[in-house]
């Protein structure tokens, strides 16, 4: 059950709020729609309810608000227009996905793809997908979590009729089994086939709130739609066939040469006109629609589909909330009258004390003289606000490196940008062992000194960037809201994914190397070096620098091609100005460190652990290590100072 209190929206420049003191029910077990021409405010109300913006009010699922749900996408299930998710990616990819972002099993995927009949399109790519097509995954995604409630932004838009029907026919079955259905429709007759209940909009305001049998009697009257050059003479001669006939026939005149005649029949409408020789155009049955306000000039009924209204009112009335006082032992239908507040002269009961007043003396301080306070009625005094919402973070993944993994692996991006790195680093080795003159680590690294990076760690540094920049273009995780949740647990999981998989394709790249200049040039040039410990510390340290890079300039830049750039202004701008304060005068430097790193740990280390920790140091010591350290460093703290920014907010 969904109870919405007081929704208001905030107000706009010198315009009215979107949606104003918005209150109604959507019980369990029935499909409700919140009908309303575009702008009425039925998608504002929406993102009231769920918490997405600003304003004023408070909505109840099932007697909790949404920021009091632990899993809230276990709650309510929502489809607030299409499914942003990535082009490339298949219908089952992207579901298995968002599985691990919903903590739910994987075989739930293809659970709710048999419900939604896209069983045979489960290997489709998503930029591939019609308008219905898409719809049904948008329903998917919704009911991926098994939601008790679902809350649809106009489903049925640009849906054929078929497939309308057949959304429909499932919102239904969904109702029938005991959930909750609140959709938003402009279309009256659609919510008059569909709903259950129907409550109307108009302005941003409730004008009408009924079972969808009253809001089809009081608003969707029959009608003959006529089409004639002699509108005003058919429509005169219809009315003086109805007074003469005794019938109630009311013709109301449209646009142009067309009539509406409502209380008639087209049999009726077509005699008339045959009698007296009128030409007809168009003569047809319709259902006409009366506008928002029809059916509620007596007000609105309360919330909870009018079961208090009177049996023989038609019309929903408007029912303020009881609220019990010092008289809520009387009848209900007691009248309680106020006595108008009186001049104390003109009341008879009450004469002036016709003692004389005496003069203060010198020594007397005369009393201040204060009006008589006159309490305000409670019927007068102004209604406490509604509470403000604020807007609800951005779940993070239940499982988030399953989703990282799903999400690297479900399109090909990664994979080309491997292929890229093989590519040119094995042109790049080839070209460089034939001009000579390049030390051998460098050619195995395909790193001339012309690069200020190897193209592994450039590859390295879009596979970063593209962890972040990908979610931002299409955020699948708040695709209401088009961010990525800054969560530690969501960073350490691209951290880690991003690092194994720039890795692969750099190992792969210095291995490739080797092989294709053995080919070429012979055993002379692919030698060992005889620190190869360290430089390959060093050539790992140097790819994952540059992947974390991407990802962090990415997470704090929210673009993809900013994260990239950060990586390559760290060799071209961070590591001249680390190198000039290296190459500066120093009193004292780190000679000894090993043997100071034993004294410290009286304890050998494992596998000679000092002497991998010193070479860490003396890599961060190097002018390319040390500005890739400081970047990263100041990305970080940026990343975090922007994390609890956002919170405070």
């Amino acid at each position: 059950m969904i109870q919405a209190i007081g929704l208001t929206s905030k107000p706009r420049k010198e315009l009215p709020p979107a949606v104003d003191d918005v209150s109604f029910e959507a019980h369990a077990g029935r499909v409700t729609a919140l009908l309303g021409a575009p702008g009425a405010g039925k998608t504002t109300a929406l993102r009231l309810m769920l918490e997405l913006q600003q304003g004023r009010g408070i909505t109840y699922f099932r007697g909790r608000p949404l920021h009091r749900i632990t899993h809230p996408s276990r709650e309510v299930g929502v489809l607030l227009g299409e499914v942003p998710g990535h082009p490339s990616r298949t219908v089952r990819g992207h579901l298995r996905m968002l599985c691990a972002a919903a903590g739910v099993p994987v075989r739930r995927a293809d659970e709710v793809l048999e419900a939604v009949g896209l069983v045979s399109l489960r290997d489709e790519r998503l930029g591939t997908l019609s308008r219905g097509m898409d719809r049904r995954l948008g329903l998917a995604c919704a009911l991926l979590a098994d939601p008790h409630t679902l809350v649809l932004d106009n489903p049925a838009g640009d849906l054929s009729p078929r497939e309308s029907h057949w959304l429909h026919a499932l919102l239904r079955a969904y109702a029938d089994q005991g959930g909750t259905v609140l959709l938003t429709t402009a279309d009256p007759k659609e919510a008059a086939r569909t709903a259950d209940h129907v409550i109307t909009l108009n302005n941003g305001r409730v004008v009408a709130d009924q079972k969808a049998t009253d809001f089809a009697r009081t608003r969707l009257r029959p009608r003959v739609a006529v089409r004639t050059p002699h509108a005003a003479r058919l429509a005169a001669l219809l009315a003086k066939d109805a007074r003469t006939a005794q019938r109630s026939v009311e013709v109301a005149h449209e646009d142009g040469n067309r009539l509406s005649v409502y209380g008639s029949s087209c049999a009726e409408v077509g005699e008339v006109a045959f009698r007296h020789g009128i030409v007809v155009h168009q003569l047809a049955d319709e259902t006409g629609d009366m506008g928002p306000g029809a059916g509620a000039e007596g007000g609105q009924e309360p919330p909870g589909g009018g079961q208090d209204s009177p049996a023989g009112d038609d019309r929903p009335s408007l029912q303020a909330p009881h609220t019990p006082g010092p008289d809520a032992g009387q009848e209900p239908n007691a009248e309680h009258e106020q006595e108008p507040h009186q001049d104390p002269s003109q009341d008879p009961s009450q004469e002036p004390s016709q003692e004389p007043q005496q003069e203060p003396g010198p020594d007397q301080v005369p009393r201040p003289v204060t009006a008589p306070r006159t309490l305000d009625p409670p019927s007068s005094r102004p209604a406490p606000l509604p509470p403000p919402i604020s807007v609800r973070p951005t779940p993070t993944p239940l499982r988030p490196l399953r989703y990282e993994l799903r999400r690297v692996t479900g399109v090909a991006t990664v994979f080309v940008i491997g292929a890229a790195v093989l590519l040119v680093s094995a042109v790049t080795a080839v070209v460089l062992a034939r001009i000579g003159h390049t030390p051998q680590p460098r050619l195995l690294a395909a790193w001339p000194r012309e690069m200020p990076l190897p193209p592994a760690a450039l590859g390295a540094g879009l596979i970063g960037a593209l962890a972040f920049g990908d979610e931002f273009r299409h955020p699948a995780l708040a695709a209401d809201r088009g961010t990525v949740p800054r969560r530690l647990g969501l960073l350490a999981a691209k951290l880690v994914v991003s690092a194994v998989t720039a890795l692969v394709p750099a190992v792969l790249a210095v291995g490739c190397d080797a092989e294709l200049l053995y080919l070429m040039y012979g055993r002379e040039v692919v030698e060992v070096p005889g620190d190869w410990p360290v430089l390959g510390v060093s050539w790992i340290g140097l790819v994952v620098g540059c992947a974390w890079a991407g990802v962090l300039a990415a997470g704090v830049f929210r673009s993809a091609a900013a994260g990239l750039a950060v990586v390559v202004a760290v060799p071209v701008a961070v590591v001249p100005v680390v190198h000039q304060l290296l190459e500066g005068a120093s009193v004292r430097t780190a000679a000894g460190l090993h043997a100071r790193l034993r004294e410290v740990f009286p304890v050998p280390w494992p596998f000679g652990g000092e002497r991998y920790v010193a070479g860490a140091l003396r890599l961060i010591a190097q002018p390319v290590g040390g500005a890739l350290a400081l970047s990263l460093a100041t990305l970080l703290c940026a990343y975090v100072l922007t994390t609890v920014r956002g919170r405070v907010r």
